[in-house]
């Protein structure tokens, strides 16, 4: 069964949820103290996998400022107990074949169920059965749909179905009575016993009787309750929250786990350690009393090598780490409640540093990592049907770490079960799937004004729109990431300073590439970053990615000579993919401007500044000296400054050049064509092949 939609109501912080639908994975997002963990327990108790975890209580549950009301009114009669959570599921082809079998297709409407529960903890369930379609099923089975039809009684229900049935029960056995009797009268044997044996074959067969009494027990028993009892029932799925009080400690006495286990009075952090047991093939008592000390110490290591692989397949952060697993009389200086009886104790070893160190001193989201694996192992084995509630995974780890953990989800989670999570951290927003975010937002907690009841408590939206800038940070933060890493760089990124010298490279390229010339290969994706001072930040940024070939194509100052050093010098980036304009233009230092002949650059600012000049440049006037056009215009520009209220920008020129190609092609030299087409073919050498 799939669970597809969710409504929590009158439940801690929640008063009104509003429906929100389900997917396979689903993201609750929203600031702290929003709801977002009431929502999930409210989910949680109506089918926990430990059943004492599943009773809401007024006491502690219930609004505490609304209970002292509520519970007058249901104590008086004027109210119902509270109905906390509604979740709607449906049945899978697969579970509910038998069903449509035995009752007929169509007997179970839209193959949905709804499950609810409130304050009384009985759990309810809604569902639309066909009374006739499994009725007429029923008939087919025992060939009895044309007696039905024949004896005239009309039925409409299955109540009605089993008395039409008993009447030809009745009709089928006074035949036989008067047919046996008149076979008893014959003087002739022979005739007796042929008429004997005629009057066996009036008898209601097996097969009738069966249907009849099926017809009346599901009658009896309701159709709706024999559905949901016999076929609805065993499909329901468990559902399993983890949250940081589930993780494992760093070590256990196994005779108190053992007690705590035999009273079934478990602690949080016991179920992750039962499930290393249990993956360990051994029991509590076989650690206590093993058979032989090397199938004790095989088994431990078994286990502790099968869940070193599952980690560092999600776990990049350390891929040099090995779980191992110790079972060790307690002795005086352990732990105070360790200190008799035999202790289990979970380490790490570092390959890399060779270090052992113990589970409960390695950082937080490496323990909950290993922790739910160690728990999710052994319910796996046991092929339960689960769907995960997990509050907050990704707190304590690492961007990266969760970016694996969302693998995780996807790769190990997803095909077998359904995943409800919360954060607010952009990085486990999958930017991929955005339509499963539920923004989760309670505005009674942004302001002191009082809200209309319809308004207060935690809301999950699905309209952007109705969300506050706060509940969406977490959807801005990941939806700029994604933007950062499709719209602005690729698997090879070619870093240029400014939007500028995304202008002009592009247009060059394309008229290189429609005269037959070599142009950029658009494998490159070109990545301005806003200034050359910013380069070395952004390069050491996407660079780290795995598979990403980064160049760049960047001003030459002098002043920038250490800067650019350092982008191979400190391995960021490989020498032969740093490459500046000056390598190209023939100068010592150059910008992108200085790959055109410098008249043709002064046209294109005389055009483009033409009513802010008080009059065009003579590039005949210009400091010959300062050998960059840009440094030669701006030291003119003090003499003859721009009318008031503007300024240059070399943006605009290249915005200019961009949008009057066509016209201003035929006015570039074979110089500046093969400037550029050079620098086209050193970039496109440093590509993959």
């Amino acid at each position: 069964m799939r669970l597809t939609r969710v409504h929590v109501k009158s439940f801690q912080s929640v008063r009104d949820s509003l429906p929100f639908d389900v997917q396979d994975v689903t993201c609750l997002v929203g600031k702290n103290e929003a709801g977002k963990t009431a929502l999930l327990q409210a989910l949680y108790k109506l089918n926990p996998i430990d059943a004492n975890e599943g009773k809401f209580d007024v006491t502690d549950d219930y609004s505490s400022t609304d209970v002292s009301g509520y519970e007058q009114a249901v104590k008086s009669g004027k109210q119902q107990p509270a109905v906390v959570i509604e979740a709607a599921f449906h049945l899978e082809p697969a579970e509910s074949q038998p069903l449509e079998a035995d009752l007929g297709e169509g007997v179970l409407a839209n193959r949905a169920v709804t499950l609810t529960k409130g304050y009384d903890n009985q759990l309810r369930y809604t569902q639309v059965t066909n009374e006739v379609i499994a009725g007429k099923a029923m008939l087919r089975k025992a060939n009895l749909s044309d007696d039905v039809e024949k004896s005239g009684q009309p039925w409409k229900t299955l109540a009605d179905l089993d008395k039409v049935l008993d009447q030809l029960a009745q009709s089928i056995q006074q035949r036989y009575q008067e047919a046996t009797a008149l076979a008893n009268a014959k003087a002739n044997a022979a005739e007796q016993v042929a008429a004997l044996q005629g009057a066996q074959r009036l008898q209601e067969t097996t097969a009738t009787k069966a249907i009849r009494e099926q017809v009346k027990a599901i009658a009896t028993q309701g159709l709706n309750a024999h559905v949901y009892i016999k076929y609805v029932q065993p499909h329901i799925p468990k559902f399993l929250y983890f949250d940081e009080y589930y993780q494992m400690r760093g070590c256990e006495n196994i005779e108190k786990l053992q007690q705590r286990t035999s009273s079934g009075n478990l602690e949080r952090s016991d179920h992750p350690l039962l499930g290393l047991i249990e993956l360990a093939g051994l029991n509590l008592t076989e650690l206590l009393n093993p058979s032989r000390t090397r199938e004790l110490v095989n088994r431990l290591e078994g286990a502790g090598n099968h869940l070193s692989k599952q980690i560092l397949k999600y776990w990049s952060q350390n891929k040099h780490l090995q779980l191992k697993f110790d079972v060790r009389p307690a002795r005086p200086g352990d732990p105070p409640d360790m200190r008799a009886g035999n202790n289990i104790w979970p380490s790490v070893y570092d390959s890399k540093h060779m270090v052992t160190t113990d589970l409960g001193v390695r950082s937080r989201g490496f323990v909950w990592f290993f922790s739910f694996l160690a728990w999710y192992s052994r319910l796996r084995s046991s092929n339960q049907k689960l769907i995960f509630l997990l509050d907050e995974p990704g707190l304590f780890l690492h961007a990266k770490a969760q970016e694996d953990l969302l693998r995780y989800f996807e790769a190990e989670l997803k095909p077998s079960h359904q995943v409800i999570y919360t954060t607010h951290s952009p990085f486990m927003v999958d930017a991929n799937h955005f339509e499963r975010v539920r923004i989760v937002q309670d505005k009674s907690i942004d302001t002191d004004k009082e809200l209309p009841p319809e308004q207060e408590g935690t809301k999950v939206l699905t309209d952007v729109l109705e969300a506050t800038e706060d509940s969406l940070f977490p959807l801005q933060g990941a939806l700029g990431y994604e933007i950062y890493q499709t719209l602005f760089i690729g698997p090879n990124s070619l870093v240029v300073e400014g939007v500028s010298d995304l202008l002009y490279l592009q247009a060059i390229s394309g008229l290189l590439g429609t005269s037959g010339r070599v142009s950029l290969d658009p494998r490159w994706t070109i990545t301005p970053v806003g200034g050359a001072d910013k380069v070395p930040t952004f390069v050491a940024l996407i660079g780290s990615q795995r598979a990403m070939n980064v160049a760049t194509l960047i001003d030459f100052q002098r002043i920038h000579h250490q800067m650019i050093e350092n982008l191979f010098k400190k391995k960021l980036l490989d020498r032969s993919h740093v490459l500046t304009f000056a390598d190209f233009a023939g100068k010592p230092e150059a910008d992108i401007e200085d790959m055109f002949e410098r008249d043709f650059y002064i046209d294109l600012v005389n055009q483009e500044f033409a009513k802010e000049l008080q009059a065009p440049i003579d590039s005949a006037k210009l400091n010959l000296h300062l050998t960059r056009v840009l440094v030669a215009i701006e030291d003119h520009l003090k003499s003859a400054p721009l009318k008031p209220g503007t300024h240059f920008s070399h943006y605009r020129p290249a915005r200019y050049f961009l949008e009057n190609v066509t016209t201003l092609s035929s006015q570039l030299s074979g110089a500046t064509m093969t400037r550029f087409e050079d620098a086209f073919k050193a970039l496109n050498r440093l590509l993959p092949n």
